[in-house]
């Protein structure tokens, strides 16, 4: 593994965060999902080469599925590598894709991965059932981000 992938790494092992999601959504509700994958995309992922900043879930025929994550093809890969795109499987119980097919059927809702983690050996995905933000609810959000930024530093400057 190269040298900038392990620092990417923090100490929790997260690969990849999704920071997009906090800004556009509230979130309601987090699972955490294993995923499906194979072999050259476990080693992209190792190296730190995903992305799930466009990702979002979706459930069809009681099969829960992540669209739009990119994993970069492995660079030691031969002609069999994975493409970067492509629908991948969440492992969930049968209840949980249930409960979630029914959440989601509600107005607004959508399912959002927010961040994918090591745990174990094993590449996870934490989900999070979300409502969409106002512009308004954004602007709010910036402005009590810039409030908190400079009470930090009006506190760090006495």
């Amino acid at each position: 593994m190269s040298q900038k992938a392990k620092e990417s790494r923090d100490a929790s092992g997260v690969l990849a965060t999704n920071r997009k999601a906090f800004r556009d959504f509230h979130v309601l509700e987090k699972l955490e999902a294993g995923i499906e994958l194979r072999g050259t995309e476990v080693k992209s992922i190792r190296d730190g080469h995903i992305r799930i900043d466009e990702a979002y879930a979706h459930i069809e025929n009681g099969q829960a599925e992540v669209l739009q994550m990119t994993i970069q093809p492995y660079s030691h890969g031969n002609v069999h590598n994975h493409t970067p795109t492509r629908p991948r499987r969440l492992l969930l119980h049968k209840k949980e894709i249930s409960r979630l097919q029914s959440k989601i059927g509600e107005k607004g809702l959508t399912l959002v991965p927010l961040k994918a983690y090591l745990k174990d050996g094993k590449v996870k995905i934490e989900l999070a059932l979300c409502k969409g933000k106002d512009t308004v609810d954004k602007r709010d959000t910036l402005k009590k981000k810039d409030a908190d930024l400079d009470i930090r530093r009006a506190m760090r400057n006495r």
